[in-house]
């Protein structure tokens, strides 16, 4: 099986192994089929038949004991990064749960943002300034009982679909993300 250049930027990086036009895709190392397979993108490796077979080996080495992750030294990327969430929309930040299963705070599992509840500027004893139609508005009861106008919001953090990713170097040693899932 030839490796079709499927993976083009994981080829430049780990171009000692495929310079030679002989040189094919199976005869990689299994950290290197799996960076391949990894940084395959339209199809994703589920979509490769060449990649199911290395993939599969790795999520099922991944559930046993000592499991240590397979690397493909020519490309220089290393074992993969984790993360499972995208990114906060903008004006928001990261937050976390109340609480975690064991006591402990949770993961950054939420987006929050504060925000003026407050939707009119006569409400409930309100006293603020304005000033070039923008208001400023303060809490007279001193933010006791919940009578305060700001309130946090919080909404699920998105989760990715793809959470895992391996920084690949190119031909210019600037590295290039690609994401990817182990799920089968």
């Amino acid at each position: 099986m030839q490796s079709y250049g499927l993976f083009p930027a994981a080829l430049i990086a780990t171009g000692t192994l495929w310079v030679a036009a002989p040189a094919q895709a199976q005869d990689a190392s299994w950290g290197c089929q799996v960076l391949l397979c990894a940084a395959s993108q339209n199809p994703s490796w589920h979509g490769v038949s060449y990649c199911v077979p290395p993939m599969t080996k790795l999520i099922a080495a991944m559930a046993k004991p000592g499991f240590s992750w397979p690397i493909c030294h020519e490309a220089k990327a290393g074992t993969p990064g984790r993360e499972i969430y995208e990114q906060c929309p903008e004006g928001t930040k990261v937050g976390y749960s109340e609480r975690g299963h064991d006591g402990n705070r949770s993961e950054p599992d939420r987006c929050v943002k504060m925000v003026n509840v407050c939707r009119h500027r006569f409400t409930n004893g309100f006293t603020g300034n304005s000033r070039d139609d923008q208001i400023t508005y303060r809490n007279t009861g001193g933010g006791r009982d919940g009578d305060s106008c700001t309130q946090q919001v919080s909404s699920a953090r998105p989760r990715r679909a793809d959470p895992w990713y391996f920084d690949i170097p190119n031909e210019h040693g600037q590295k290039q993300r690609f994401w990817f899932n182990l799920n089968y």
